[in-house]
């Protein structure tokens, strides 16, 4: 099978490993880095170029966007797909997950478990939703935040305004969620590949930290989830659209509670916590799962 990586980095851990999950496997595996693809948008002929050359036809696509380049690179991802090339992840179910404010309402619509969760516009507005929060402490986010970055927990009623004020001041859309103190520090990342669970980790914050992010100097271990943290995971993986994603998830005193669901997961942390070949396993769900003519949406959406 010939593959296609979209990837701005290919000497990331994660990147390395699905090419040499792939290439262990007898197919081929080409990364190209996604900002440097342009498209011909031709009608019943889309073609992609590359260093200026088209790109061959290629059976399928891994894409592994990130988050500051999420609008150009669904809009390559989405070439892709009207090429007849099958994505591990859809353009459609990526672009859910990447909308905070759209996967918590998709979340909630389907009955799964999440923290108390607040948006609004107007600046007026905010003692009311902070009121709706519950009480003090309060996490605020930024909508396009991303590996803990605009994050804040506030303390007090007084500090979460002032917060929440700053953030509007700057022109940024925030929610504004209960904080779950009973998660001690903790989260669980578990990672979804074709419709179940294969390998969930514990995630630890650093001394003094809330954010539990192996970007911000976190620790994780294997973790043996429950059943009610295993449909959690699976369930909201299926309300994304997602083949294979990573689910965030907190042990609160009523259940799991969904943090985010990460549609470009990295592997590095998961692979050394559990001793699992997740690459291995996405490579082998890949395999199995394409079909010929690419994705049943075929770009729309």
């Amino acid at each position: 099978m010939k593959i296609v990586m979209m990837a701005r980095n290919a000497e990331l851990y994660s990147h390395r490993r699905l090419k040499e999950a792939a290439e262990e496997r007898g197919h081929q595996l080409d990364i190209v880095n996604t900002l440097r693809c342009y498209m011909n948008i031709a009608s019943r002929r889309p073609e992609i170029y590359y260093n200026g050359e088209k790109l061959p036809k290629y059976d399928a696509v891994i894409p592994r966007i990130g988050a500051s380049v999420t609008f150009y690179g669904l809009a390559v991802l989405r070439q892709f797909e009207m090429m007849g090339v099958y994505p591990l992840n859809e353009s459609v179910a990526i672009g859910r997950s990447r909308d905070k404010l759209r996967s918590m309402q998709l979340l909630a619509r389907d009955g799964i478990g999440l923290p108390v969760t607040t948006f609004a516009h107007d600046p007026k507005l905010t003692e009311d939703v902070l009121k709706l929060a519950g009480k003090a402490p309060h996490v605020i986010k930024l909508l396009e935040g991303t590996q803990g970055i605009g994050v804040v927990l506030a303390d007090t009623d007084r500090s979460a305004k002032s917060v929440v004020e700053a953030f509007r001041g700057a022109g940024v859309n925030i929610m504004v969620q209960e904080f779950i103190k009973e998660a001690g520090g903790t989260d669980i990342r578990a990672l979804v590949v074709g419709g179940r669970v294969v390998a969930a980790m514990k995630r630890t914050g650093a001394e003094g930290e809330f954010r539990s992010n192996l970007h911000r100097g976190g620790s994780a271990q294997m973790v043996k989830i429950s059943p009610e943290e295993r449909v959690t995971a699976v369930r909201a993986a299926k309300t994304m659209g997602l083949n294979v994603c990573g689910v965030d998830l907190l042990r609160s005193n009523h259940g799991p509670v969904v943090m985010e669901v990460n549609s470009s997961p990295g592997l590095e942390g998961v692979e050394k916590a559990t001793g699992i070949d997740i690459a291995g396993k996405i490579i082998d769900h890949l395999v199995k799962t394409a079909k010929p003519g690419g994705t049943k949406t075929k770009g729309k959406g």
